[in-house]
């Protein structure tokens, strides 16, 4: 449990809450049961409730594990009183523990951000939060530079694998994030007893932050379609290219064995030119010519 105390307000942010987190939790801040039940229970979809004494909130941050390379949604409950605000979350939250940090480290910020209210300062964390979007998203356009860079090196079967690897991260994080906008919205629109209206403004501006991180992740998205395309297409090409090779092969292959099986029928010994020393290479020739005549159809007609 981290426990950050500012002039007029005290931000406490709970990892893994247990038991005994949310006794304390309980004895001293007097929360309404419901959300202290909330801390330990996972929720799939952001939401935000009012109840008697406090406000709750429900957001998901894409995370990236960088070991396993898959993007997840970190939920991140958040419960503000008129002097309080409470953080709960699962494992490690890299951009809050980010926020905590900065706040630790410098008392400037720290005063700025918890200055006014919990309102406030509940905005603070959402920006900062939302911001931390942009380093994840300016890794993903460096893997898909590197991914065309890749695949014009003559690496398409490579990058398929990758390419995959990349446009799953990027699904999960538009499943993450498209949901945070209406949560966003009701903030400004509801009318919450917490949030003085006054704080629209900033409450606004989080849409408009929302809003440009949802449209860099459409362009990474339609980025990695198009070189999934390009991808698929320069495979398929070479698949092509190795089907037209080997078919001529196959061609050629056919042909001298039809001329072998011919010449070595059993009619064709009742001939005398079969035992003539000359038929040997008589046939061998017919061989040789056959094949040239081959290739050389097949370069005019440019399949190979």
């Amino acid at each position: 449990m981290n426990k950050i105390s500012g002039d007029k307000l005290t931000w406490i942010d709970i990892q893994d809450p247990t038991p005994q987190d949310i006794l304390y939790v309980k004895d001293n801040f007097k929360l309404d049961p419901l959300v202290l039940d909330e801390f330990t229970s996972p929720s799939q979809r952001p939401r935000a409730q009012e109840f008697s004494n406090c406000l709750y909130v429900v957001i998901h941050i894409p995370l990236f594990d960088r070991s396993k390379r898959v993007t997840t949604p970190g939920e991140l409950d958040i419960v503000i009183t008129k002097d309080h605000l409470f953080t709960a979350h699962i494992g490690d939250n890299i951009p809050l523990k980010a926020i905590i940090k900065e706040f630790n480290e410098n008392e400037v910020v720290k005063n700025q951000a918890m200055s006014e209210s919990t309102a406030y300062l509940l905005y603070f964390i959402l920006e900062k939060l939302l911001d931390s979007c942009f380093p994840k998203i300016d890794h993903i356009n460096e893997q898909l530079s590197e991914i065309e860079k890749q695949i014009f090196s003559g690496k398409e079967k490579e990058m398929v694998c990758e390419t995959s690897v990349v446009k799953r991260d990027i699904l999960a994080f538009r499943r993450t994030l498209k949901p945070q906008r209406s949560i966003l919205e009701s903030l400004v629109q509801k009318h919450y007893n917490l949030l003085d209206d006054s704080l629209n403004k900033y409450f606004q501006e989080l849409i408009g932050v929302n809003i440009r991180v949802w449209n860099a992740l459409e362009n990474t998205k339609e980025v990695i379609e198009s070189l999934e395309e390009t991808n698929n297409a320069l495979v398929s090409y070479k698949i092509n290219e190795a089907m037209r090779f080997l078919t001529a092969i196959s061609l050629i292959t056919f042909t001298l064995s039809v001329t072998v099986g011919i010449f070595g029928m059993a009619p064709f010994d009742s001939f005398s030119i079969a035992h003539e020393k000359t038929t040997f290479w008589f046939i061998l020739g017919l061989m040789f010519f056959t094949v040239v005549s081959l290739l050389t159809f097949f370069r005019r007609k440019k399949w190979l």
